[in-house]
């Protein structure tokens, strides 16, 4: 494990990216020392898939960090979700989104969420389907603890990070459709896509937040 070579990747990621594009360390399996190591190189973001994972490093590192939840959220994981994360960017269903709102109510928190889109359209992918998104939103939009702030994507993985560009173009198609509407309560703020192999193409087609776990940690 060689923690200066995080340090300094992670420095180099931050440093190229344009202004306003805020990187997200993708910190699933590491250790300590590696997210110490990311945050010393200039990361202010953590990203956890899994809710007892980040429960764990939050004991550690706490609110030195901002916390992005960037997995599949189980309903019986939302408690420690609301009373953990920043941000939820895989909101996918109103199921989901009535748990977490009520949760947000009792902690008295205003919780700031993504809308998670399948653009691919892959049935073993979660992610409200394109065609349904429009529809989810305005099911959640008066949410009284609830703050729909963008949308997000992981979209299909490829080899070639080119192959992901046209589902980072319809997805950006689609917050500008929905920046435009301005529906109430819903700020077309945050588009979350792009990972190690394709963060470059994403911020190519509108990115303002990417999710990068090997890249930075030299995998």
């Amino acid at each position: 494990m060689n923690l200066k070579k995080i340090e300094n990747t992670a420095r180099n990621i931050v440093n190229s990216v344009p202004s306003g594009v805020l990187v997200i360390a993708a910190a699933k399996t590491r250790s300590l020392a590696e997210v110490q190591a990311a945050m010393a190189g200039g990361i202010k973001i953590l990203g956890y898939n899994y809710v007892q994972e980040a429960e764990e490093m939050f004991k550690l590192v706490g609110d030195k960090a901002e916390w992005h939840m960037i997995g599949h959220l189980q309903r019986n994981k939302a408690k420690i979700a609301v009373s953990i994360y920043d941000m939820i960017e895989t909101i996918d269903s109103v199921r989901i989104a009535n748990q977490v709102n009520r949760l947000a109510k009792l902690e008295n928190k205003i919780m700031p969420i993504l809308i998670e889109i399948n653009s691919g359209k892959e049935s073993n992918k979660t992610g409200v389907m394109p065609e349904n998104v429009e529809k989810l939103m305005n099911e959640i939009k008066d949410y009284s603890n609830l703050k729909i702030k963008g949308i997000m994507t992981m979209g299909p993985r490829f080899g070639d990070p080119e192959l992901a560009r046209p589902y980072f173009k319809s997805t950006k198609l689609l917050f500008d459709k929905f920046k435009k509407f301005k529906i109430p309560n819903v700020e077309m703020k945050y588009l979350s896509m792009g990972m190690s192999n394709t963060y470059k193409i994403a911020i190519e087609e509108g990115a303002n937040i990417i999710r990068i776990g090997n890249k930075i940690f030299n995998e």
